[in-house]
């Protein structure tokens, strides 16, 4: 019987503190329940922050063309007002519409000289074997209407009327200043007399006779009448002739009809 009894309270024992365990299982499991729904809770209520993706610096650009040729820099020149050349090699024509007297404009007389010692020229003919048809005579620096171009300017030569394939003579010893190709008046040639007289033919043919650099005499054919000079288009053919004495214009007719 003792044994029994002390088997049996043995037994209780061991039971008793099987339910402890248990039980002390059960509420740790239930606090961390507890733990966790509050945890959850307080996750919940906490504002979530948007994802903010870092910009990537230096990432190279591969969907732009590149342009087909290199950038240019661009500039507006400044326009000044036009001042007559000095140089008998070069036209000068400042040109206004319907334009009044050149001095409301501003603008420079031509360097005009009146008529000059033909014995400087003693030797010179006329260009053209027939000077009696002048188209437009020099304008003595005032401004006359363009008929082609509509416009007013000076007129530092004369325009002879003459067949296109006529001989146009040097009209004195000297030298081939220049031979050019101009957009306005055309086939030009200059001749430098060596004397303070330079004269210039204007809207000649292509075919030349002569070169820069030449030397030739009175009566020389240096070509032949053209219609090269754009600016005069609306005439008939005709030679432009100027003539210049130490820079300034005089009218070729003083000099040139005679011979």
């Amino acid at each position: 019987m003792k044994k029994n009894e002390l088997t049996d309270k043995q037994y209780a024992k061991g039971t008793k503190g099987f339910y402890a365990a248990l039980g002390i299982s059960a509420v740790m499991v239930g606090a961390a329940c507890l733990f966790a729904h509050k945890q959850g809770d307080r996750l919940a209520e906490k504002p979530v922050s948007p994802i903010v993706q870092e910009a990537q610096v230096n990432k190279p650009v591969t969907d732009i063309p590149k342009p087909a040729a290199p950038a240019q820099r661009v500039t507006t020149a400044a326009v000044t007002a036009p001042v007559f050349a000095e140089d008998p090699t070069i036209p000068a024509a400042e040109i206004s519409v319907d334009a009044p007297p050149p001095e409301e404009h501003g603008f420079a007389e031509q360097p005009v000289e009146p008529a000059a010692a033909v014995d400087n020229m003693s030797a010179a003919r006329a260009p053209l074997s027939d000077m009696s048809n002048v188209l437009s005579p020099f304008s003595g620096g005032d401004l006359v209407k363009n008929e082609t171009t509509g416009t007013w300017q000076t007129h530092n030569g004369a325009d002879i009327a003459a067949e296109v394939g006529a001989d146009v003579f040097a009209a004195e010893n000297g030298e081939i200043a220049s031979v050019t190709n101009d957009p306005l008046w055309g086939v030009s040639v200059v001749i430098d007399h060596k004397n303070g007289f330079t004269t210039k033919y204007c809207g000649l043919g292509a075919d030349l006779a002569v070169q820069q650099g030449d030397t030739v005499d009175s009566g020389t054919v240096i070509g032949a009448v053209g219609e090269t000079a754009d600016i005069e288009s609306s005439l008939p053919p005709h030679l432009h002739i100027e003539v210049t004495h130490n820079g300034s214009f005089i009218d070729p007719m003083t000099v040139l009809s005679s011979q």
